[in-house]
């Protein structure tokens, strides 16, 4: 049965191609990210529309409370009604704890956290006003089950992503509305890219050796690849995953075992 989805951070890596994953599902899909991706947003938009599904492009920052109901309600007003949020728009940096600064922090947090929280919401209450239950996702990540040395804000912020899941999936149960997350482990992409060259750098190491060292905790024996991640976002967004709420699981390859 088709479902309208609106999956934030969908430009490029993990958003992208969950975007791409759920159109093939056969559902109709809006993807926003920041204004500076636009032409990288309307070329997913093209092919979603290439493979017969309804799309639009909604910039946006989503730590931004106007900006995120505005969202919401473009994609409603384009597609009819909000049945899947994918909350996916995150960054990283890498730093020592002792080197972070207030502003970094903020940052962190009103992306990772505040943005996941506000997207939670908008969607939550357009569901309830909808009447008929829906299906909302967030980016967690590994680091919310094992943080990682020198992403510790980002794996506090990751926790809260956690936190704000179950609190979510208890409160808005009642609505017929379920909450879970998906936590990546090492996956290729750009922010691996990120994470991978500033680790290099702290720990003395060339580009590419630590992920590398990272890697060899992967029981699978490979990094991970976006399609990895939207597989699973494909069973959260579909019914068979309609009695699961409040979970965040793992999808890297074995690294860390709940």
């Amino acid at each position: 049965m088709s479902k309208n989805v609106l999956v934030t951070g969908a430009a490029r890596g993990i958003g992208k191609a969950i975007a791409l994953r759920l159109a093939a599902d056969g559902h109709d899909v809006a993807v926003n990210d920041i204004p500076a991706n636009k032409a990288e947003l309307e070329t997913v938009v093209g092919e979603i529309q290439s493979a017969g599904r309804r799309s639009a492009a909604i910039t946006a920052d989503v730590s931004d409370p106007e900006a995120v109901t505005a969202m919401v309600a473009a994609t409603v007003t384009e597609l009819g009604s909000l049945d899947v949020m994918i909350a996916n728009a995150g960054i990283a940096q890498v730093l020592p704890l002792l080197e972070i600064t207030p502003e970094d922090w903020d940052r962190m947090m009103a992306i990772n956290a505040r943005g996941i929280f506000l997207c939670y919401q908008a969607a939550a209450k357009q569901m309830i006003e909808q009447g008929h239950g829906g299906k909302i996702i967030g980016a967690a990540s590994i680091v919310a089950h094992r943080p990682f040395a020198l992403l510790g804000h980002y794996s506090a912020s990751k926790w809260a992503v956690r936190g704000l899941t179950q609190a979510a999936a208890m409160e808005w149960a009642k609505h017929g509305i379920t909450v879970n997350a998906y936590c990546p482990g090492i996956v290729g992409t750009a922010m691996w890219d990120l994470i991978d060259e500033k680790l290099a750098e702290s720990e003395g190491l060339r580009k590419g050796q630590a992920i590398a060292k990272y890697s060899d905790l992967i029981h699978l024996g490979r990094v991970s690849v976006p399609e990895d991640v939207a597989s699973y976002v494909s069973y959260l967004a579909s019914p068979d995953s309609d009695y699961m709420t409040g979970q965040s699981v793992m999808i890297d390859g074995g690294i860390q075992f709940a």
